[in-house]
């Protein structure tokens, strides 16, 4: 072995030498070919070596404390991955000698023959060897098609073609195991950060994950072409509009005796300067800027201190868009105002156009619908908003983006 080895080195040694550009398109694609089928038949003498060295128990001889650290420390490589090459050694050496031989004769790749060896071995435990040989041909045709992830869901329904007699039972009795464990392992933690962001990770099972798909995905699409936002921001910014329509429908259980609702803190001669921060009653601080915009609608609460921190303001009624002028706001905008906007009543905060800190006073015709969004993007971008002579809000953009700075609408709600 150690002869053909060298040799086979040498070969390569010489192919890594060669000059590609000189090859027509033809062997081009030919000698990749090639040098895919060779690796994935070194891969199979390396499992091989692999499954003789763990059985040898080589490793502890020679001082390690396991066949993973060893092969860490021997190819560099990551205790996972080491371990990885370990269990698949093993599960090939188990395992039919179909798998085996189809990743010696470079017919499927490492990865796949992974998948073909998990697919094999769930067949074999519910209906046997004969249907696991049968698998393991069925499942090599297909890897001369389909790459690792779509061969292994595809091979989750390989019963149905190789003993069919029992896939139904085994398929519900695969489905049950799997609710179990996500059920088992179902969960969210909220992780604060130093700076007072929250770090949202956690597991859910098919219900809930339907669920929040479904509530998600509808406020995930870029709010017009030129959406800067990334995907992960699309999603971020949609769970905070779900957030927010869920305290308004004031269905939420009670939380220490109030309602669920949003409570910031902050002086009012700094929040009307546009100066000083705010206080969340979790103790998070907020910039100004968000303050002020958090103040706008009245899904959000802001208790107004005094100098002396006397309650000056919670929640003062007649600063808010609350029942039959919001629903003149709704009649008049149909939806967020914002040009391009189709983001529908529900999802909108009211906003004034002048700020009630700045003296505005709460009107239909100093206020207007946004989506978290624009809400956003108005107070802290250069946007400008105004009621035309129709009474209809018209936004004016910035200069960088429009030198003429021409008023933009909204077509999406248009009634007329």
């Amino acid at each position: 072995m150690m002869e053909e080895l060298a040799q086979a080195e040498a070969a390569v040694a010489v192919c890594v030498d060669a000059a590609p550009w000189a090859l027509g398109e033809h062997d081009l694609v030919a000698a990749l070919d090639a040098t895919h089928r060779l690796e994935q038949r070194l891969a199979a003498v390396k499992l091989a070596l692999v499954r003789e060295l763990d059985g040898r128990d080589t490793a502890t001889a020679q001082g390690a404390s396991s066949t993973a650290v060893w092969l860490r420390d021997r190819l560099r490589l990551t205790v996972p991955a080491a371990r990885r090459l370990i269990d698949l050694a093993a599960a090939l050496d188990a395992g039919p000698p179909g798998v085996r031989a189809a990743l010696a004769d470079g017919d499927i790749s490492v990865e796949q023959a992974r998948v073909i060896g998990d697919a094999v071995g769930t067949v074999h435990a519910a209906a046997g060897a004969e249907a696991a040989d049968k698998a393991v041909r069925v499942l090599v045709e297909w890897a001369g098609q389909f790459e690792p992830t779509l061969l292994r869901k595809l091979g989750t329904r390989i019963l149905d073609h190789v003993a069919p007699e029992v896939a139904e039972t085994t398929a519900r009795s695969a489905l049950e195991a799997e609710a179990r464990r996500a059920d088992r392992d179902r969960h969210v933690t909220l992780s604060e950060l130093p700076d007072g962001r929250l770090r949202l990770t956690g597991s859910l099972d098919a219900e809930a994950a339907g669920l929040l798909r479904a509530a998600i995905d509808p406020l995930t699409a870029p709010s017009g072409p030129d959406d800067p936002r990334s995907p992960g921001q699309r999603r971020h910014d949609a769970l905070a509009d779900i957030c927010r329509l869920a305290l308004r429908t004031n269905e939420l259980p009670e939380h220490g005796g109030e309602p669920a609702q949003v409570v910031v803190t902050t002086g009012f001669d700094a929040l009307a300067r546009q100066f000083d921060a705010g206080t969340l009653d979790t103790g998070l601080r907020l910039t100004p800027e968000t303050v002020r915009r958090l103040a706008c609608d009245a899904a959000i609460l802001p208790a107004v201190l005094g100098g002396a921190g006397q309650v000056l303001d919670v929640g003062r009624q007649r600063r808010l868009i609350t029942g039959p002028l919001r629903r003149a706001l709704v009649l008049r905008d149909g939806g967020c105002a914002f040009p391009g906007c189709d983001r529908p009543p529900r999802w909108c905060d009211a906003h004034h156009i002048r700020h009630w800190a700045d003296g505005g006073n709460t009107s239909l015709a100093n206020s207007v619908l946004l989506c978290a969004h624009h809400h956003r993007h108005l107070h802290h971008g250069d946007w400008a908003v105004r009621l035309g002579g129709d009474g209809h809000p018209e936004f004016v953009p910035p200069a960088w983006l429009d030198p003429d700075r021409l008023p933009r609408r909204n077509q999406y709600h248009r009634r007329t």
